[in-house]
């Protein structure tokens, strides 16, 4: 063999060791620029991240706590806000242009003036009912034992105001026993109406059951049967201006789970 040859025998041979190692060197790179992309789509499925804020019944206001601080331990770099109110109230903010995510309310009446404005997104859904009970002071010192004692002209009585749904249910409680009832105050949501007795501003209040439980011995309470007929259901919803929809809508579904039925039902709510 000349010279010559042998010389062009040995570029080949460079030559194809060098495409060889090229092909190596790009498969290596191609399959760690796979594995790279992959990664955070796997490590970021599911994840839930942000602020959810929700508007949700005064009488909630125990038991979402509580589902809240459960969310975010379960969902890390997840953040629950809430604002407590009437109903009523809540729902004119929204259909006013408040920012939320999640409305929870009291009555189906007041969420038809959310579902009404069209800013609720899909159909709410029925998740718990609450019923109403008479709360009185520790010990109830004037025997308050039914609803027809409220009507004593000597006791101070709160209720809820008519448009707030525990002072709607109160309403619908009294007319169908035929009962007329002038109360000192009528306050703008259950808790307001509660706070009137623990501070002794009043004898007596018409509220949630859930409620008069949350006060524990700051209040006594007395279970009256026309209650039963003015039971009232609690719907939520995602709102149509959520800007954190995922996790609104696993927010949602905790409260909708067994776990979120435990806490509601523990404080007093009724299964829907």
């Amino acid at each position: 063999m000349t010279p010559t040859a042998r010389r062009s025998r040995r570029a080949l041979r460079t030559a194809g060791a060098g495409a060889a190692a090229l092909l190596a060197l790009s498969a290596c790179s191609s399959s760690d620029s796979d594995s790279s992309s992959s990664e955070p789509l796997s490590s970021a499925s599911g994840r839930l991240s942000g602020t959810v804020t929700v508007f949700a019944a005064a009488s909630l206001k125990e038991s979402f706590t509580t589902l809240g601080q459960r969310f975010e331990q379960a969902h890390p770099g997840t953040h629950v806000t809430f604002s407590f109110g009437g109903s009523d109230s809540l729902a004119a903010s929204i259909t006013g242009g408040a920012p939320a995510d999640v409305f929870a309310s009291a009555s189906p009446k007041t969420m038809k003036i959310v579902t009404d404005a069209q800013d609720a997104s899909g159909t709410p859904v029925t998740f718990v009912r609450n019923q109403l009970e008479i709360a009185t002071l520790p010990g109830n010192p004037d025997d308050v034992r039914s609803l027809k004692d409220l009507t004593d002209k000597d006791l101070k009585v709160v209720l809820c105001d008519k448009e707030v749904p525990c002072g709607a249910a109160a309403q619908k409680a009294l007319d169908a026993s035929g009962l007329e009832l002038t109360p000192v105050s009528y306050e703008q949501d259950v808790k307001s109406a509660l706070t009137k007795v623990e501070l002794k501003e009043a004898d007596a209040a018409v509220v949630y059951r859930t409620d008069v439980r949350a006060a524990g011995d700051k209040v006594e309470g007395v279970e009256f049967p026309e209650s039963a007929d003015a039971v009232n259901d609690y719907p939520i919803t995602l709102l149509k201006s959520a800007r954190n929809t995922a996790t609104a809508k696993a927010f949602i579904a905790l409260v909708r789970s067994a776990e979120g039925r435990k806490v509601l039902t523990g404080a007093g709510f009724l299964k829907p």
